[in-house]
């Protein structure tokens, strides 16, 4: 069972789908962050996606990487992730998916952090650097411990590629609507239309765009193909500016577009 999955469905039964949201653990420090991914629960998200800060992050763009310096300027460890998810879902009854790039977890121990994110309540893991024929260690892991495991479709994998991703992911497959780094766009690319064509014929039952989505008439634009709409940059952007109140309404603007 995958509550993420779950909740997704329900979403696309009861509204136009789901809305997941980005914000980094630790940014602008630790307990503002634990406040901010809550807020995004009070005010229409269906799904948090907590990222752990990371000194080389070949995806995020400019918004989020200076957010995640900043957190790892202020003494950002692992373990912090691990807290912000136990008291986040301690206050907001929805999902919690951490998203990290591999090479931390591998230096944590993948079966420890298989265990302590499960113990914090998270509900599994975002992948951006990890690709399925290499991920034998966590696909081991978060089978034993129960939790999801979100892998990344690009607009130029292979068919065969996004085979093995549908296949190893659980939760849903994370599409990414354009190639390049994280960051909003005034339009998103109509390359994840037909990705999301492509994942749908290699069995892919849960399938969400990410990647330059920042309004609500973006989120309903993409839920008109898609499962869900993830949203980063607009959030943090909005954290970085106006704190956890300026996230709140910018989550709750995002949230009318998941509106049939």
């Amino acid at each position: 069972m995958s509550r993420v999955a779950d909740t997704i469905a329900q979403r696309n039964r009861e509204a136009g789908g789901a809305l997941i949201g980005y914000l980094p653990a630790g940014f602008p420090d630790l307990e503002t962050s634990i406040d901010a991914a809550v807020a995004l629960a009070e005010n229409g998200v269906d799904i948090i996606e907590l990222g752990l800060p990371y000194s080389d992050p070949v995806m995020d763009g400019t918004v989020i990487q200076a957010a995640t310096q900043q957190a790892l300027a202020n003494g950002f460890r692992l373990r912090d992730g691990i807290t912000a998810v136990r008291e986040i879902t301690k206050r907001a009854d929805v999902p919690v998916l951490v998203m990290t790039y591999w090479n931390p977890v591998l230096q944590y121990g993948v079966d420890r952090f298989a265990d302590d994110l499960a113990a914090a309540g998270g509900a599994g893991l975002i992948t951006p650097d990890l690709i399925p024929d290499e991920g034998e260690a966590w696909l081991a892991a978060s089978e034993r411990a129960g939790l999801d495991r979100v892998f990344l479709a690009a607009p130029t994998s292979t068919d065969e590629r996004l085979r093995q991703t549908v296949e190893a992911s659980r939760g849903f497959v994370y599409a990414v609507s354009t190639m390049g780094i994280t960051g909003a766009r005034s339009d998103v690319d109509a390359a994840a239309r037909t990705l999301i064509g492509r994942l749908r014929e290699a069995g892919a039952t849960s399938a969400c765009v990410g990647v330059g989505i920042s309004t609500g008439a973006q989120v309903r634009e993409v839920l008109e193909y898609a499962d869900g709409a993830i949203v980063g940059s607009a959030l943090v952007k909005a954290l970085a500016d106006g704190g956890v109140g300026a996230v709140a309404r910018t989550a709750a603007e995002l949230a009318g577009g998941t509106a049939r």
